[in-house]
């Protein structure tokens, strides 16, 4: 390889065994450590780790390291600066030399913070100093997500906040009572069920007294737990619960059940429990089991797994953040999210026996309820429930701005044979010749769009460095295309073939599109979840040809200027309509990113047109180029 050719990340990641699940980023040396590699540490290690290639330019060639004794004493010294950067989180093995014949490469690992480390901040203010990482790069930290990384931190759980001025009073009676009767159904010889109302919650961690200055009141667990809408609204202004229900195939019934937060009902968590578990269960056509006396059990592992993931999201969401929790049930899948981020990393949630938790009190009342569990045991709960179906593996997502987390759990067969119908049409005999594992990922390509290194260790437990050769393999005999590098690698398979047209009712829409519009929930809640809107849907095959080869050059390029970017949209939208998520789809970016760093200020400017400039939230708004013909 010669200077003018671009690197290959893969080969050195691989060489050094940091694989693909690691972000990536290049970073020149011309002028020493750049001030920017501080600002990606900064943002890596507050995000999901990450490795740094220093001496690569933005566009993949190398220029090498020079004088690299000073580069790395440089490093060493500025990280290990209390003054520079808070927090050193690497170890010398976390920084290593790779020879190249095009200069040498200091490769640069850093961890993801854990919860009590986190905000990793330079210049010693972690309010001006924070950033955070998405798939467009490095940003830097509202006051707001500040708050929250400095929230997660604290050893008081985040409900176990003394309320001043609220009392008994504040809470719904009849969900106290609802709760006592359940608590005793599950647990009916507890020395807790002797307590009068005060004593319980303090039992339950509902209601505190604080050692230190002999205060005492209701908390904000108790508050959630057992609160009306309108005295939980008063400390927590963003607090929102929603459900949604969509079983008919009629496109103009857009929710078939519905309830949110509408003054008919107590609005706590309690009862938004109590009301939802019941709409999530009714119905499933499953096989009944039979307890250890042979006697027909009422539920199934999948009523447990779904009851979990319900109370997990409950659980764990940060109840000040944005979006509130969202519940949806739809035909082939059941979807959770809510606001806050995990507190431990992917990895570590699908091992298990790791429990950490942002709401322990919340925890500790659904526990006694038989609504969730303790120690890390949730997830393995989910995951066994659907393994006994053999549908596909519930998959857990994270998205920023806002922060959210997603679980996605599909009530679909791990093989579908109309998937296998159609893979068998697009390869041919060739597909013969793919082992289980590599069938497993072009199925999860045509099923949910793309596969990643990350959602085939969730499905298969593999080992990041099996999935990263596995992947690779694909790529190399043309089954599967590659988008982007590191964390955000993505593999789809062939555009051209058509199989596009079958996701549009895919049971795992792209994360990106889900989440796109969080921010509007207070003007138009509907609008939290987009439909995907996939390539198959922009005109006809001729069209999708002609846009892929106009947004080649970002598909290419993980970094470019935002002009090249602004270049590239325009034309793509000169002449046609296209939805904001085909936009991102061409250009392989985030869709929440792409619409606020561009499409929203080419709008703005006058570059680009809304074809319903009156209502810029709808779902199927679409974007052309102010000039253009269409």
């Amino acid at each position: 390889m010669n200077a003018t050719e671009a690197i290959n990340p893969i080969n050195i990641l691989e060489k050094l065994d940091w694989l693909e699940k690691d972000d990536l980023e290049f970073k020149s040396a011309r002028g020493g450590v750049p001030k920017s590699l501080w600002e990606t540490y900064s943002a890596m290690a507050n995000t999901h780790g990450g490795v740094i290639l220093l001496g690569v330019e933005d566009d993949g060639h190398i220029s090498g390291v020079s004088n690299l004794k000073n580069i790395k004493k440089s490093f060493w010294d500025t990280i290990n600066n209390r003054g520079k950067v808070s927090i050193n989180l690497l170890a010398s093995r976390d920084v290593q030399e790779v020879v190249h014949p095009s200069g040498t490469i200091l490769v640069i690992k850093v961890p993801q913070a854990n919860r009590y480390q986190r905000p990793v901040f330079l210049e010693r203010n972690p309010l001006t100093g924070t950033y955070r990482r998405n798939c467009e790069g490095d940003y830097h930290c509202s006051e707001q997500e500040v708050s929250r990384m400095l929230s997660d931190r604290a050893e008081d759980p985040a409900d176990s906040r003394i309320l001043k001025h609220f009392s008994l009073a504040d809470l719904d009676q009849t969900s106290v009572q609802q709760y006592r009767q359940r608590f005793a159904s599950h647990k009916p010889t507890h020395p807790w069920l002797g307590e009068d109302d005060r004593g319980l919650l303090l039992k339950l961690g509902g209601w505190r007294r604080n050692r230190h200055d002999g205060s005492e009141g209701l908390t904000v667990a108790g508050l959630l737990m057992f609160g009306r809408e309108e005295t939980i609204r008063e400390v927590l202004p963003q607090y929102h619960v929603d459900f949604r229900e969509k079983l008919s195939d009629d496109p103009q019934v857009r929710w078939t059940d519905r309830l949110t937060l509408d003054g008919t009902w107590a609005g706590n968590l309690f009862q938004f429990y109590l009301r939802v578990i019941q709409r999530l269960s009714v119905d499933l056509k499953l096989q009944f089991q039979l307890d250890t006396d042979l006697f027909r059990k009422g539920e199934t592992v999948v009523h447990e797994a779904i009851r979990e993931a319900l109370a997990n999201a409950l659980i764990h969401a940060d109840h000040q953040g944005q979006g509130g929790i969202i519940v949806e049930r739809y035909r082939d899948r059941f979807e959770f999210s809510n606001p806050g981020t995990l507190l431990i990393s992917i990895d570590q949630l699908l091992r298990g026996n790791v429990s950490e938790c942002r709401n322990k009190s919340l925890q500790l009342m659904f526990m006694m309820i038989g609504g969730a569990e303790k120690a890390g045991s949730g997830v393995d709960k989910i995951r066994r429930g659907w393994e006994s179906q053999h549908w596909r593996s519930p998959k857990v997502s994270e998205q920023v701005q806002p922060d959210r987390v997603l679980w996605m759990l599909p009530m679909v067969s791990m093989i579908p044979e109309v998937s296998l119908e159609r893979l068998n049409a697009l390869f041919g005999a060739r597909f013969l010749k793919f082992d289980k594992l590599e069938v497993q990922a072009l199925v999860t390509a045509d099923l949910e769009g793309s596969v990643d290194n990350a959602r085939m260790r969730q499905i298969t437990d593999g080992h990041p460095a099996d999935m990263t050769r596995l992947l690779q393999s694909l790529v190399a005999r043309a089954a599967l295309l590659q988008e982007g590098h590191g964390r955000w690698s993505r593999y789809r398979l062939p555009v051209s073939t058509g199989l596009s047209a079958k996701k549009s009712h895919s049971l795992h829409n792209d994360v990106d599109s889900l989440h796109s519009d969080v921010n509007s929930l207070h003007n138009d809640v509907d609008s939290l979840y987009e439909d995907d809107r996939s390539l198959s849907k922009v005109q006809n095959s001729l069209h999708n040809e002609e846009l892929l080869t106009l947004a080649a050059p970002a598909r290419e390029r993980q970094r470019m200027s935002p002009k090249d970017m602004e270049k590239i949209v325009l034309d793509l939208c000169r002449g046609r309509w296209l939805s904001r998520n085909e936009i991102a789809t061409l250009v392989a970016r985030n869709s929440e990113g792409l619409r606020q760093r561009f499409l929203n200020p080419m709008v703005e400017h006058g570059l680009l047109r809304l074809r319903y400039p009156d209502k810029p939230n709808r779902t199927d708004q679409a974007y052309t180029a102010a000039n253009g013909e269409n």
